[in-house]
């Protein structure tokens, strides 16, 4: 599309009109969670506008309250471990599609990929009936199992595309002199791939911990993540400690966004560089 000021009258509409429209989109999806912010510091007991006064006093109830940092030790504790495994495999995953040539690679990729596409709750009910049967339901084990799956698309696209910018004669040099698969890939491959194995990382992190469907699903009663104590607080008892909480969330959440939006530019930077 031509610039603004060079288009014709029918292209600035379409132009302007585009933009006002990504506006009004992004303000309908930020609203209700900018909404939030406030009413995590409000003085009263009650989630409402105007609001009485202003406090910390619920962020000093969720730091201290044994219910709500069990919750965020488990969500933590399980992030953590899907984070391992998803980025390990999802790795390996992605080192292995990049440089096989074979004839079911398409369908491999679209397996791999699966979870983004297929809707949340037929993957948690899937997964519990197969569960169930296998006996991992109500399992840290299984949860995280299914953590993993939902992870791992993330790692293998970010690692993919920061892939398809590697150089391989790098490795085949590394390797004609003498060096070992495992040293090539310790020593050359994964520190410049470094970026993009982070970045899958921290969205497989992000996913884990936000996730709340599957857990549903698979955990018992004594498995009470993050998310799910918010679910249950709201259908139990509303109280502001549930907006101090949703925004400790959010504002992890937008943390590690960030941290991955440093690291693509980053990453871009350097290919910049390297061009000649």
């Amino acid at each position: 599309m031509a610039r603004p000021d060079h288009a014709s009258p029918i292209e600035r509409v379409v132009h302007y009109g585009t933009r006002v429209a990504t506006g009004l989109v992004l303000c309908f999806l930020l609203v209700p969670i900018l909404v939030i912010f406030p009413l995590s510091f409000t003085s009263g007991t009650l989630l409402i506008y105007p609001l009485p006064g202003l406090s910390l006093r619920w962020y000093a109830d969720f730091f201290t309250s044994p219910l709500w940092m069990a919750a965020t030790r488990t969500s933590v504790g399980v992030a953590i471990a899907t984070t391992a495994l998803a980025t390990c495999l999802g790795t390996l995953a992605a080192l292995g599609l990049t440089r096989a040539a074979f004839r079911l690679k398409p369908v491999v990729m679209a397996v791999l990929v699966a979870p983004l596409v297929v809707p949340i709750i037929v993957t948690a009910v899937a997964i519990f009936y197969f569960y169930a049967w296998l006996g991992l339901a109500g399992t840290y084990v299984g949860l995280v199992a299914a953590h993993t799956a939902l992870a791992l698309p993330f790692v293998v696209i970010t690692v993919s595309a920061t892939l398809q910018g590697f150089d391989l004669n790098l490795a085949r040099s590394a390797a004609s002199l003498g060096a070992s698969p495992l040293c090539v890939f310790s020593r050359i491959t994964l520190p410049l791939i470094a970026p993009g194995v982070v970045s899958g990382a921290l969205f497989a992190f992000v996913t884990s911990f936000d996730e709340l469907v599957v857990v549903l699903f698979l955990a018992s009663p004594e498995q009470r993540t993050l998310p799910r104590q918010i679910w249950s607080g709201v259908r139990e008892s509303i109280s502001p400690t549930i907006t101090a909480a949703a925004v400790v969330l959010i504002l992890v959440s937008i943390a590690l966004m960030a941290v991955v939006e440093l690291l693509r530019r980053r990453n871009e930077r350097l290919r910049g560089v390297a061009r000649p």
